[in-house]
């Protein structure tokens, strides 16, 4: 297995502020797809980090290569929405975890 670090780039530097109600729905779905990324085992972790005047969104990923990385971004609703969201996908080459955090992962 391998870790990725992802960033979700939002379609303008302040969203979610000024987020539709089509995106915020969009994201409602988006963090019902993590959630369940989470309990199978992919997402180590998964949240919103607010900068300035909006926030991008970040997710520690275990699989098998860059490519199942792109798999997972390519299938969350946000992408698929088509409302001009975007993943950055870097390889983590190692990383450590508390010892709670990595009975989980």
């Amino acid at each position: 297995m391998a870790y990725f670090f992802m960033r979700l780039v939002p379609p303008r530097p302040t969203f979610p502020h000024d987020g539709t109600g089509e995106e915020m729905a969009a994201m409602k779905r988006h963090a019902e797809y993590w959630h369940q990324n989470a309990q199978a085992g992919s997402a180590v972790v998964v949240g919103p980090v607010f900068e300035g005047e909006g926030a991008w969104g970040m997710a520690v990923v275990s699989v098998e290569d860059e490519e199942a990385a792109k798999v997972l971004a390519d299938a969350d609703p946000i992408i698929r929405s088509g409302f001009g969201f975007r993943f950055e996908i870097l390889p983590m080459p190692s990383i450590i975890l508390r010892p709670s955090a990595a009975g989980n992962a």
